[in-house]
């Protein structure tokens, strides 16, 4: 499932194969994922990125084409701490030192934990609809644990969510796709997207994985923002957020405010026209939001 205008290329990084999709020229700009999706999430807006940017969208370690290895008992191996020396270890390879990155939902979190642990490869961030993730652990009340499930869905032990996933892979993946949008449907994915998103949900490798990735985010991960919080680390990067009116963020109270409690310098503002996917349901909503956050640099 190739980007329209992008090479598809095949590169060893952090001791594990990624695929990645690369277009465009000048200042690298990476975009990330999230979940229960892949490099496909920003074919909507990559292009419009690419007429200013050398442009590199991975798919994450257990997502898309990339190399899906088996979690370990520490639920280390899907942590954003260990996704984020993936990405590291792609800029190596590629000769980048320094890179602007953008992530949405797991891709978010990616962005920011790299943010933290490599602050010099990190130029201007940008985040989509995500807060820190003990943050929106936190923030949990009955409402939000129906709209977030999946957290602690997924995060079961083994193999309990991969099995009920893999009765119905591709229902599982269109429900959940059709139940974060803003119109509660499937009409802001192209056909391509789907299948690319359909077919990972029938994979049980990377079933496993995305499961591997919330366990991470239970535990792994929520310890690695609490230890940051404690040592009073923050992020350097210029940081842009974004999030949907009916989104995850929103039901946080003020996430704009979350995010200003872990950079210095933090802008940001609401989309209207969208629920949890805003790449590809507003994405020129989207564009208008980073472009000029990423020129800037």
């Amino acid at each position: 499932m190739a980007l329209e205008g992008f090479a598809q290329t095949r590169i060893a990084a952090n001791g594990i194969g990624l695929s990645v999709h690369r277009g465009g020229a000048g200042a690298p700009l990476i975009l990330l994922h999230g979940y229960p999706q892949t490099h496909m999430a920003w074919e909507r807006v990559a292009p419009g990125f690419a007429r200013h940017f050398d442009v590199i969208v991975p798919d994450l370690r257990g997502y898309g084409e990339s190399d899906a290895p088996p979690d370990d008992a520490a639920h280390t191996v899907y942590s954003k701490r260990e996704m984020a020396r993936d990405i590291v270890g792609l800029m190596d390879a590629l000769g980048l030192e320094r890179a602007h990155v953008l992530g949405h939902d797991r891709g978010a979190r990616v962005a920011y934990r790299m943010a933290l642990d490599d602050p010099g490869r990190v130029g201007r961030l940008g985040i989509v609809e995500v807060v820190p993730t003990g943050d929106f652990w936190a923030a949990w009340d009955a409402d939000l644990a129906l709209k977030a499930y999946h957290w602690t869905f997924l995060a079961q032990p083994s193999p309990l969510p991969e099995r009920m996933i893999l009765s119905d892979g591709p229902g599982y993946v269109d429900w959940t796709l059709a139940s974060w949008t803003k119109a509660g449907d499937l009409t802001p994915f192209s056909d391509a997207a789907l299948a690319s998103y359909r077919a990972q949900a029938a994979d049980p490798a990377r079933v496993a994985a995305m499961c591997g990735d919330y366990r991470a985010g239970a535990r792994t991960d929520r310890a690695l923002d609490e230890a940051d919080r404690r040592a009073g680390r923050r992020i350097d990067a210029p940081l842009r957020f974004v999030w949907a009116e009916g989104g995850f963020p929103a039901r946080t109270g003020d996430p704009l405010k979350l995010w200003r409690a872990w950079a210095g310098d933090v802008s940001g503002h609401q989309i209207a026209s969208a629920g949890h996917f805003a790449m590809e349901e507003a994405p020129q909503d989207v564009l208008a939001a980073f472009l000029p956050h990423f020129l800037a640099g």
